[in-house]
């Protein structure tokens, strides 16, 4: 019934109620209404009412009489006789219904200020009675009008089958809180029940648990049986844990591989009995599946609550910093959270180091320094390598190294290397004697979308790509090799010459080294350095020189210290020396000023590549001293006019804010994308 329309009185099918039957007292609501509308409407409303495959009532509330439409035990499927009553109608409804009509009208805490309340409730129907097998799911709209005493009197309402659309709710409610492959409740509703958990467990003045529990080798399952025998141990080791799980103890498939549970009133000691019959259940016999036998590993994160995480989202972090820590124990790790000052510190200086960063970026901040090569028998420069350097907020040129594991982390060492690539060309444009080398990260080197933001910047300037040399490292080169041999192939195809950083610190094979193609095979400085001092390192070194001559490929020996250690390297045959023997790395300007021209840096429109997990990149800052030196700014260059404020400086006991940090770099990707002049 709408606000709006007439209240149809009781006092009328009181009176008559003894003297009709009852299929006359079924039309009673309905025939009342004739006395206020016209027959011609009350029929359209009936038509209405059948063609929708509603029924309507009148539940007089002092007699406990329902008065329905005709149609009523059609719509139930229930004989007449057994709904004439609020009484007969209760026991047709399921005992496990969270709630019925009797309870939406007499147990509301609303008053009937004359509009009368409204109602809408769902309930299962069992028109053979509480213990029958048959049963529809009804929805029930009306609205209770009050008596004079101001409580309920009467009801108005339809009813109508509605199992099609529960099923659908089901469903839908079904999967936003539980896991469609094992059943147990997701992540989402796991939080909503840690976040109670923790919000009681505070109010209690009790402990509780939570606890993750990952499977660790099911990547390995995955890659040699497939996806299908992974889900079935996924739920084979779910099934387990369930078991063994106390009654009230939630549980819920965290994610792809990990399960999460809540222990309420739990203490430490009683938390490692409990982690101790988790991993129990991996341990005590394999899990058959249709392929075979799969052998389970299980590791355990947990942390106490409320004790150390006020709130949900906190609670499941460090519990996972926690199994994190337990994955790297060699199996059936168990790790309970503990506060750690170190971590917390080493996250601070992530953080500033982050914005360090981006402020770089933004204010092209960053530098070149350029190292000599030399030629090994005349000590004659052939070419340099371009190292990053950095202008702190002060101002004053540092090493970049400390920055680019945070950038490696973050996903920004793809816009370093950007920079770091178009710095390069840009030098090469401007001095035509030059002759560099720069290192790429090993990210960055495998990431063809990276790639061809590179290969655009060469294009553009093929003039200067005879005089440049790309490095990368060659645990990356291995890593990926058919992409490493793309990646090579396309840059000597430019004119530019590639070299493997790091050589000796892998595991290349003569097929691998042939595969490559390379032109340049720049020797660990680590073997290199301290020659005279260590024979196993002699013997190794001039092996790799050996090796590559028989490739008829050029070495050149890195971080060379003293000339003892260059004569070594010189009778041994090796081709180019690089070290502070023949040089430190320097801002200043190798070259003279008159092979100096007026060249713009190159930019390119691409977008950057997305943020992944980055490998090493080498900055050669890691030679003996040159860390700690700080090189004086290039005399040529004056200082240039800040276009922004600087970075204001963040004393140490600030937390920088992660979320204008990422601002910063969606702002920085979207500079990129336009272009740089």
């Amino acid at each position: 019934m709408s606000e709006s329309s007439p209240r149809p009185s009781a006092a009328e099918p009181h009176r008559q109620a003894d003297e009709r039957s009852f299929a006359e007292r079924s039309q009673g609501p309905v025939e009342s209404l004739a006395r206020v509308i016209s027959a011609e409407e009350l029929e359209r409303v009936r038509k209405a009412v059948l063609a929708v495959g509603e029924a309507a009532y009148h539940w007089v509330i002092e007699s406990d009489e329902i008065f329905w439409s005709a149609n009523a035990p059609e719509i139930l499927h229930c004989p007449a006789p057994r709904l004439t009553t609020g009484r007969s109608f209760a026991a047709l409804l399921d005992v496990d219904n969270f709630t019925t009509r009797y309870d939406a009208v007499m147990r509301t805490v609303y008053k009937d200020e004359g509009e009368g309340i409204p109602y809408q409730i769902e309930y299962l129907f069992r028109p053979d009675g509480k213990n029958g097998k048959t049963s529809y799911w009804l929805e029930d709209t009306g609205r209770w009008y009050a008596g004079a005493d101001g409580r309920p009197a009467e009801a108005f309402g339809i009813v109508r089958r509605i199992d099609d659309r529960h099923s659908r709710d089901q469903h839908l409610n079904f999967l936003g809180n539980c896991d469609p492959l094992t059943g147990m409740m997701n992540r989402g509703r796991m939080a909503e029940a840690l976040e109670e958990g923790i919000i009681a467990a505070d109010r209690e003045g009790v402990s509780r648990a939570f606890v993750i529990a990952g499977i660790n080798n099911l990547a390995v399952v995955n890659d040699a049986y497939g996806f299908e025998v992974a889900d079935e141990v996924i739920i084979a080791v779910g099934r387990r844990l369930k078991n063994v799980v106390r009654a009230g103890d939630p549980i819920a498939r965290y994610s792809g591989s990990k399960f999460a549970i809540i222990l309420n009133n739990c203490d430490e000691r009683e938390l490692g009995h409990a982690a101790e019959r988790f991993l129990q259940v991996a341990r005590d016999s394999v899990i058959e599946t249709e392929h075979g036998p799969v052998w389970a590993m299980l590791s355990i994160g947990a942390i106490i609550l409320p004790g150390h995480a006020a709130d949900a989202n906190t609670a499941m972090a460090r519990a996972e910093e926690a199994l994190t820590e337990a994955k790297r124990m060699p199996s059936d790790g168990f790790v309970v959270y503990k506060p750690s000052q170190k971590l917390i510190s080493e996250r601070s200086i992530n953080a500033r180091a982050a914005h360090e960063i981006v402020a770089c970026l933004k204010e092209d901040r960053f530098k070149l320094a350029f190292q000599p090569i030399v030629e090994a028998a005349s000590t004659n420069v052939v070419m340099h390598e371009a190292l990053l350097r950095m202008a702190d907020a002060r101002g004053d040129m540092i090493a970049a190294a400390h920055l680019i594991p945070i950038a490696e982390k973050l996903g920004l060492v793809r816009l370093i290397d950007r920079t770091v690539a178009q710095l390069t060309v840009s030098t090469l444009l401007t001095y035509p004697s030059a002759n560099l080398t720069f290192n790429v990260s090993g990210i960055t080197a495998t990431d063809p979308r990276w790639f061809s933001q590179l290969t655009e910047i060469l294009k553009a300037h093929r003039e200067v790509t005879p005089r440049l040399t790309v490095e990368i490292t060659e645990t990356v080169a291995l890593g990926d090799l058919d992409e490493t041999v793309r990646f090579t192939r396309t840059l000597r195809d430019l004119g530019c010459r590639v070299a493997i950083d790091d050589f000796g610190a892998g595991y290349t094979s003569f097929r691998n080294l042939k595969a490559l193609n390379v032109d340049i095979l720049k020797l660990d400085g680590s073997f290199c350095a301290n020659l005279t001092e260590n024979p196993d390192n002699q013997y190794f070194v001039r092996s790799l020189i050996d090796m590559a001559k028989q490739f008829e490929i050029k070495t050149v020996a890195e971080w060379v210290e003293t000339p003892e250690d260059a004569e070594f390297l010189r009778q041994w045959g090796a081709d180019y020396l690089q070290g502070n023997l023949f040089g430190r790395a320097s801002l200043d300007i190798p070259w003279s000023a008159e092979d100096g021209t007026v060249a713009e840096a190159p930019a390119v429109d691409s977008p950057p590549a997305p943020a992944a997990e980055a490998e090493k990149i080498e900055t050669k800052d890691a030679e003996p001293d040159e860390a700690r030196e700080v090189p004086s700014p290039a005399p040529r260059e004056a200082p240039k006019a800040r276009t922004s404020e600087p970075p204001p400086y963040i004393e140490n006991d600030d937390e920088p804010d992660m979320s204008r940090l990422r601002l910063a770099i969606d702002a920085l990707n979207a500079q990129f994308r336009q272009g740089r002049n």
